[in-house]
């Protein structure tokens, strides 16, 4: 009941701010500038996606020959793949939140918010581990 409370919030909360958004840049830069700063944004970070997700492909598929588990870059390819989900949506504010989740530099603030609420979850049991 509280998730869909939550999902139906952030349905009408997201878009009425990336409207706010636009609205202002448009203002402030013009009508098509602001739709061509946009396209921009999106492609971009699209690329950058691509990128991000090839180089943690390769870490992941490397720690795995070499026998360890790549929990790490398991995290980080979560973050690119939310960070990709982002970039697509027309808007600024998911913009700035989608390259935040794909630039490498402030994936780490993300991988570490997401680790603490995965420990949470197996604490109080919503996710369940086994050990071999």
């Amino acid at each position: 009941m509280i998730r869909s409370k939550w999902l139906w919030a952030a349905l009408f909360i997201i878009p009425a701010v990336e409207l706010f958004a636009f609205i202002y840049v448009a203002e402030a830069v013009g009508a098509p500038k602001t739709l061509l700063l946009m396209l921009f944004t999106s492609g971009l970070g699209m690329l950058m996606m691509r990128f991000e997700g090839k180089k943690v492909l390769q870490d992941s598929k490397l720690q795995m020959q070499e026998g360890k588990v790549p929990g790490r870059t398991m995290l980080d390819g979560l973050c690119i793949f939310f960070g990709g989900l982002l970039l697509i949506l027309p808007g600024f504010i998911t913009d700035i939140v989608g390259f935040s989740l794909v630039f490498p530099l402030t994936r780490p603030l993300y991988r570490a918010v997401l680790l603490k609420w995965i420990e949470k979850k197996m604490k109080n049991g919503s996710i369940t581990y086994y050990r071999r």
